[in-house]
């Protein structure tokens, strides 16, 4: 009888574990062909998290500007809408992962991050706009 306990309890414990780390939103890593089709919901809300200057010489289509080194980038990111999916790209991938984890700990659930960046994109021929 306590064997039988004793692997119902264990089985709980398992259970009530799995079912945490479900819940914990995580931030995916997307290829640029991924996120093309992404980019394709009417929903989703893409993100440049490089400076100003940077974003001026060459942006993804669709995507508005939020520049993580900025004094207001906080405040910025919470100005997004969390019940809609967010996609994140900086040049190579750091920024955006850092931003990533911000957007979990401010409650976001679908983050999605493009591997290896704008530089990535470009590599693998998808257009980008320039400013005028």
């Amino acid at each position: 009888m306590k064997n039988k306990a004793l692997i119902l309890c264990f089985a709980l414990l398992a259970l009530t574990f799995s079912c945490e780390q479900q819940s914990q939103a995580e931030v995916k890593m997307v290829s640029p062909e991924e996120m093309q089709s992404l980019l394709e919901m009417d929903d989703v809300q893409l993100v440049d998290v490089r400076t100003p200057e940077e974003y001026e010489d060459g942006y993804i289509e669709q995507s508005q500007n939020i520049d993580f080194r900025s004094p207001t980038f906080d405040d910025d990111i919470k100005k997004l809408d969390k019940s809609k999916p967010v996609i994140l790209y900086c040049k190579s991938g750091g920024r955006s992962a850092k931003c990533g984890e911000k957007l979990i700990k401010a409650g976001f659930e679908k983050i999605y991050d493009l591997e290896g960046g704008i530089t990535h994109w470009k590599f693998k021929g998808k257009a980008i706009q320039i400013q005028d």
